[in-house]
């Protein structure tokens, strides 16, 4: 099993800054896409942004332009700059991994989240 363990969240006011991180521990073998999900009150989870191993990056297209992912590979963690924030990123900030990892005697691969972290932003 994967864990992740996050932190960053918080109230901040719009325009303000905020930076996520998550860090992933267990007997992992490697990870190949980290990410940040978000669910908005009354509204579906939605990817925010991920990374490849390889440093690919994908956003979504209401983020562009104000939110960075990054990664450390050596540390297993992912980052998460958000600037110019507004009151619709309000939202709980999920990190999320596609990992191959051991489980006993398997090698398993498969997607891990981790609890959530809030963000509020005030307008």
């Amino acid at each position: 099993q994967v864990y992740l363990v996050e932190s960053g969240g918080g109230l901040v006011q719009a325009g303000g800054s905020l930076r996520l991180s998550c860090t992933a521990s267990g007997r992992i073998s490697s990870i190949n896409v980290m990410g940040w999900y978000r669910r908005a009150p009354g509204k579906e989870r939605e990817l925010v942004a991920d990374i490849t191993r390889s440093g690919l990056t994908n956003y979504a297209e209401s983020v562009k332009g104000r939110f960075t992912i990054s990664r450390d590979n050596a540390k297993n963690t992912v980052y998460l700059q958000m600037n110019s924030l507004k009151a619709e990123d309000t939202a709980v900030y999920y990190c999320n991994t596609q990992a191959t990892y051991y489980s006993l005697a398997d090698k398993i691969t498969g997607p891990s989240w981790g609890q959530g972290t809030q963000v509020t932003v005030s307008s």
